[in-house]
C-alpha cells in the first residue's frame, strides 16, 4: 500500500527588490535627471539583490536578540552589548551602499535624498530594523552641520558620512525619561560643569542606539529653569580610548512587543562627560534638525515596509491553491490586494516627496521650507498608521501562516507598530500639526497650492475627478479648522488628528494623481502605465477625508 505524502505549500519567495518594484523604479526615473538615473541603476540592482539575500539570514537568525553582559568573569562591569548576525552584517554595508553617505555627497545634487531613500527603501526591510540608528546618525549630522560648531563637526561628521566600514560611526539620540517621552520639558538629567568639564547625571528610560560611538543628548545645566527652554543640547563620546563605556551604565535592555533585534536600552549617566553643542539653553530647539530627518526615515520605512508585506502577498497568492484556483484568481483575494497596493502607492508619494522637500531645502535649490516643516509631521503619522493596517491585512492574507511565528511574517505586524509611536505618536504629531500652522499660518495655503498644482497636471478624466477629490478633502479640513476655531480649544484638540490625516490622505492622493498621468504619457503603454491610474482611482474609493462634522459627546464613550 503506498501512502501519499502530505502537501507542503512553497513558502513565498522574494525576487531582485528593485527589479520587482515598478513604484520606486518610476518614481526615481520620473523625478531623476536620466544621466543620474542611469548611474544608479546597477547599484539599485545590486542592493535589490543583496536585500534578497538578507533576508533569508534574517529569516536564519530569527531566533537570535541583543544579549546584554553586566560583567566579566573576573568582576570588571563591562556592560557588553552582542548584536545579531543581521546588525553585524547590516552596519558594513550601509555604510559601503552610501545608506547615510548619499544625502551628503555632491554626487547629484538636489536629488541627493530622493537617491538616498530610495537606498533606504530597498535597505529597511532585510535588516532587521538597522534602519534606526541610521536614521539618528543621519539626524545627527544633520544637525551638528546646522549647529555651526566646527570643532564637532570634523570631529563627527566625517565618520557619520562616511563610506569606510572601518571609520563609519553610528549615533545615539538620547531623548527620553521617565517622566515623559513626547514632553521632553520634563527632562531630570542635570547637566554640571566640573572642573571646566561637562557632565551628565540622569537616566534615560529608552535609547535605542546603546552600541553607537556617540551620542546627542537633552540636560538641564544646573540653575537653569525648568521647561523647555531650560534644557541644552550636548555631544556625547559614548566610550574612551580603550572602549570602554565613559561612566555610562546600562541597566537593562527592554523587553518590547516588536523591533527585538534592536538593543534599546536604560542608561544611567552618572558623570558622563559631555560638549555643548550651541549654548546652555533651546536643547528642543536645536535638536528639530535631527526629527525633521528621522521623522522622514519613519515615513519611508514605513513605507518600505509595506512594500516588503505586499511583495511577499503577492508571491504567495501565485503559490497558494485553494477551492479550485490559486488565490491570484480569485476575484475577492484580487479586491483585497488592489486596495492594499493602492495604499502603498499613495503612502510611497507622499513619503517621497518628503524626501525630495527635504532635498531641496538642504541644497537651497526651489526649496520651500514652510511646505516642508507643516509636510513632516503629517506625513509621518500618516504613513505610520498605514502602515500598521497594511502589515495587519497582510498578515491575514496568509491565513494561519501569517499567524506562525517560524514563517518570519507576524515580525512585519510587530515592527510596525513602533513607527506610529517613534519620533512622536499620531495624537502629538497631529498637535504639532495644528502648532505648526498657528505659527505660519500661510502653510496651509502653501500645501493648497501643491494640490492644485497637482490637479493642474491631469488630463486623464477619471484623474481629472480624482484630482477633485483630493482638492475637496483639503477644503473640508481647511473648512472645519475654520469652524473649531471658532468654538473651543477643546474642540480644536480634538479633532486634530482627523484633521491631520485627512491633509495627508489627501495629498497622498494628489501627488499620486500627477504620478499617474506622467505614466500615461511615459511609460511603455503596458500595465505599468495603467497600474498607476488604477491605484490613484483605488484610493480615493478607499476613502480621504476623516473629518467628521455630526454633534458627539466624547465623554460618554469614555465613561460606557
Amino acid at each position: 500500500m503506498t501512502i501519499k505524502e502530505p502537501f507542503n505549500q512553497p513558502p513565498p519567495q522574494l525576487a531582485n527588490q528593485w527589479d520587482d518594484d515598478a513604484v520606486l523604479r518610476e518614481h526615481l526615473e520620473r523625478k531623476l535627471p536620466a544621466d543620474a538615473y542611469a548611474a544608479i541603476d546597477g547599484e539599485m540592482r545590486e542592493l535589490g539583490q543583496w536585500a534578497v539575500e538578507m533576508q533569508e539570514v534574517v529569516q536564519r537568525d530569527r531566533l537570535n536578540e541583543p544579549v546584554l553582559t553586566h560583567w566579566d568573569a573576573w568582576g570588571e562591569r563591562i556592560d557588553h552589548i552582542e548584536l545579531t548576525e543581521v546588525w553585524k552584517k547590516a552596519e558594513p554595508k550601509a555604510a559601503e551602499a552610501g545608506i547615510v553617505a548619499a544625502a551628503y555627497e555632491d554626487r547629484f545634487g538636489e536629488h541627493a535624498r530622493l537617491h538616498q531613500f530610495g537606498l533606504v527603501h530597498l535597505f529597511a526591510p532585510s535588516t532587521d530594523v538597522f534602519t534606526c540608528p541610521l536614521a539618528m546618525t543621519d539626524g545627527a549630522a544633520r544637525t551638528l552641520i546646522a549647529s555651526g560648531n566646527q570643532e564637532l563637526i570634523d570631529r563627527a561628521v566625517p565618520h557619520l558620512t562616511s563610506r569606510d566600514p572601518s571609520q563609519f560611526w553610528t549615533s545615539g539620540q538620547w531623548m527620553t525619561e521617565s517622566t515623559g517621552g513626547s514632553d521632553v520639558g520634563l527632562t531630570e538629567t542635570i547637566a554640571r560643569e566640573e572642573d571646566g568639564q561637562w557632565r551628565l547625571y540622569g537616566r534615560k528610560w529608552f535609547t535605542s542606539a546603546a552600541t553607537s560611538q556617540m551620542a546627542l543628548t537633552l540636560g538641564r545645566p544646573e540653575g537653569n529653569p525648568g521647561g523647555g527652554h531650560g534644557l541644552a543640547l550636548f555631544y556625547v563620546d559614548c566610550r574612551d580610548d580603550e572602549g570602554k563605556l565613559r561612566n555610562i551604565h546600562i541597566n537593562r535592555l527592554k523587553d518590547k512587543l516588536g523591533t527585538r533585534k534592536l538593543p534599546t536600552a536604560e542608561l544611567a549617566l552618572q558623570g558622563t562627560p559631555a560638549e555643548l553643542v550651541l549654548g546652555t539653553t533651546s536643547g528642543i530647539r536645536n535638536i528639530v534638525p535631527m526629527l525633521s530627518i528621522t521623522r522622514t526615515w519613519n515615513a519611508v520605512v514605513a513605507v518600505a515596509g509595506m512594500r516588503r508585506g505586499l511583495a511577499l502577498v503577492k508571491d504567495f497568492a501565485r503559490r497558494r491553491f485553494a477551492f479550485g484556483a490559486t488565490l491570484d484568481q480569485k476575484p475577492l483575494h484580487i479586491d483585497t490586494v488592489a486596495g492594499l497596493q493602492a495604499e502603498y502607492e499613495g503612502a510611497f508619494q507622499l513619503a517621497h516627496f518628503a524626501a525630495e522637500l527635504l532635498g531641496r531645502e538642504e541644497r537651497d535649490v526651489n526649496a520651500n521650507s514652510t511646505l516642508l516643516r507643516l509636510l513632516t509631521p503629517i506625513v509621518k503619522l500618516t504613513t505610520a498608521r498605514e502602515g500598521v493596517g497594511l502589515a495587519s491585512e497582510c498578515l491575514e492574507a496568509f491565513g494561519g501562516a501569517g499567524y506562525v511565528e517560524d514563517t518570519g511574517l507576524p515580525m512585519l505586524l510587530r515592527d510596525a507598530q513602533v513607527l506610529s509611536i517613534w519620533e512622536g505618536t499620531t495624537n502629538v504629531l497631529s498637535l504639532d500639526v495644528l502648532r505648526a500652522i498657528g505659527h505660519e499660518p500661510e502653510a496651509l495655503g502653501a500645501l493648497q497650492e501643491e494640490l492644485a498644482r497637482c490637479a493642474s497636471s491631469l488630463k486623464d478624466p477619471a484623474l481629472v475627478e480624482v484630482g477633485t477629490v483630493a482638492q475637496k478633502a483639503f477644503g473640508q479640513a481647511v473648512e472645519w479648522l475654520q469652524t473649531a476655531k471658532g468654538k473651543s480649544m477643546d474642540d480644536l484638540e480634538a479633532g486634530a488628528r482627523r484633521f491631520a490625516l485627512t491633509l495627508g490622505r489627501a495629498t497622498a492622493l494628489a501627488r499620486l494623481a500627477e504620478h499617474a498621468q506622467w505614466a500615461l504619457e511615459h511609460a511603455d503603454g503596458g500595465a505599468g502605465s495603467k497600474r498607476a491610474r488604477a491605484a490613484a482611482l483605488r484610493f480615493a474609493q478607499n476613502g480621504v477625508s476623516k473629518i467628521a462634522w455630526m454633534d458627539r459627546d466624547d465623554a460618554a464613550l469614555l465613561m460606557a
